[in-house]
């Protein structure tokens, strides 16, 4: 039951009240009863309304502690929708290509037996053992958190005020005592603060540095050799990366950042994964999937070009990437895996018949909504598994671009092009593909990008377009 904290002044906005605290001790008491009986830890959450004005990352940046896991995951364009998640009640944990069925069967059997409604936030890696380089150290191959502390922004209903819950959670034992927990709880609460974002220095001081972690040249080989594997009939398409590294003067505050992100690319998923001493942070404009009942978003994203200040020559870039056929064809590979995928799970898939522009801050792309009705309950994790990677990131036939990926990209992906996102205990949820993003670590942050390679690809042109879908980070990052 979801009770309200929006009549409380500002100094205790996340203070529990009397009643707050004994309908959390006896769902506290609950999940111990539980857990008694059967031998596993149990869930135990509350939910609380707040003032539809607080703003759940900036809460989150300013209370998180060192090194814990954190999580901010916004669409600010989507009617401000929000949701961030400080600390760890319970982590789930995956390798190997059975990762997502390990993480959702988890998942499945935490919620079923909840004192509440819990959620989980977190992600994925590209690849079935992905992360596993010194880089990545912290995000394993599947990670997903249901964090202490959850704050959640969704669109009021008829244009009215966005609604804000607050959602704690413990994992209770059956040798647990309520008030330790409620103890821990009411410290955390204690802790959160609502400040704004900070701001990005404008003019930092320092020298930066930005370098390839491998030269331009081998990423032109990569496409060149990638080409002439599908001119032999061996795959149809394939996408290749390449990392950019970004060295500053002082450690990059992923806070900063994301103020800057949200307010800059509002259209897409912003967010930021914190682990240990790191955080990754993006602004992907591809939804892998979202899942509200049994009906099924997603969008097949794929072919792009740059944007142009000029109105006219901008939309002469956008009139010559819907004409190229080469682009629509690179962009119809994803489309009809993507249906081919849900039309096996659904009653009916529905897409559109032409790809429309998409267009974001520095870059356009062409685009394919596509929606499904389920015919039987799957829910969003078990969708992402079905469905990553799409040929937008990865390739087509998938088993035979899978391996030849890091053969020719000399790199470990981690959780680039991976699914990032959450879902709550009745299976819904949303992840989007986690692209124009960077890992950031101290003062190097580690920027991806790439690009679909397809029968007529130049490794000039793929070169420069990923230089072009790195300057949606790489000026933040590099002074």
């Amino acid at each position: 039951m979801q009770t309200d904290l929006s009549k409380q002044t500002a100094n205790s906005l996340f203070k529990l009240s009397v009643e707050n605290r004994d309908r959390l001790a006896k769902r506290l008491e609950t999940a111990v009863k539980r857990a008694r009986r059967s031998g596993e830890e149990t869930l135990a959450t509350i939910a609380l309304r707040l003032p539809g004005d607080v703003d759940p990352s900036a809460v989150v940046c300013a209370s998180r502690r060192e090194n814990e896991p954190w999580f901010a995951f916004e669409q600010p364009d989507r009617g401000k929708a929000a949701l961030a998640a400080l600390g760890q009640a319970v982590r789930l944990s995956g390798a190997g290509r059975e990762r997502f069925a390990k993480v959702a069967d988890r998942w499945r059997g935490l919620a079923a037996a909840a004192v509440g409604d819990p959620l989980a936030v977190g992600g994925f890696a590209f690849a079935p053992e992905g992360g596993s380089s010194p880089v990545w150290e912290g995000f394993e191959p599947a990670s997903m958190i249901v964090p202490e502390v959850a704050l959640r922004r969704a669109a009021g209903a008829g244009g009215d005020e966005p609604e804000v819950k607050l959602t704690m959670a413990a994992l209770m034992a059956g040798d647990d005592t309520v008030e330790d927990a409620l103890q821990r709880l009411e410290g955390r609460l204690e802790e959160l603060q609502e400040r704004a974002l900070p701001l990005l220095d404008p003019a930092p001081a320092g020298r930066y540095r930005v370098a390839s972690a491998m030269p331009p040249e081998h990423y032109e080989a990569a496409v060149e050799r990638a080409t002439a594997l599908i001119r032999e009939g061996k795959l149809e398409k394939i996408v290749l990366a390449r990392e950019v590294e970004a060295h500053a003067p002082q450690k990059h505050d992923p806070a900063a950042i994301l103020g800057v992100l949200r307010e800059a690319f509002p259209a897409c998923f912003c967010f930021c994964v914190g682990r240990a001493d790191a955080t990754l942070i993006a602004a992907s404009p591809e939804l892998l999937v979202r899942r509200e009942g049994h009906r099924v978003s997603t969008l097949a994203l794929a072919s792009s070009t740059r944007r142009s200040a000029d109105p006219a020559v901008d939309d002469y870039l956008g009139e010559q990437l819907l004409r190229d056929e080469s682009y629509r064809e690179e962009h119809a590979i994803v489309a009809r895996r993507i249906e081919r995928t849900l039309r096996d799970h659904a009653v009916w898939v529905a897409a559109a018949p032409e790809p429309e522009l998409v267009k974001i801050a520095n870059i356009q792309h062409l685009a394919t909504p596509i929606r499904a009705q389920l015919a039987a309950p799957i829910d969003v994790l078990e969708l992402a598994d079905l469905m990553h990677p799409t040929p937008a990131v990865g390739g087509e036939p998938r088993d035979v671009a899978g391996p030849l990926i890091p053969a020719l990209e000399g790199l470990d992906r981690g959780w680039y092009a991976g699914p990032v996102g959450w879902t709550d205990a009745t299976g819904d949820g949303e992840l989007c593909v986690a692209l124009r993003c960077a890992l950031l670590r101290g003062p190097v942050a580690r920027c991806y990008a790439g690009n679909g390679i397809v029968r007529d690809s130049r490794p000039e042109a793929e070169l420069a377009e990923t230089e072009v879908k790195l300057q949606a980070l790489l000026p933040l990052l590099a002074g």
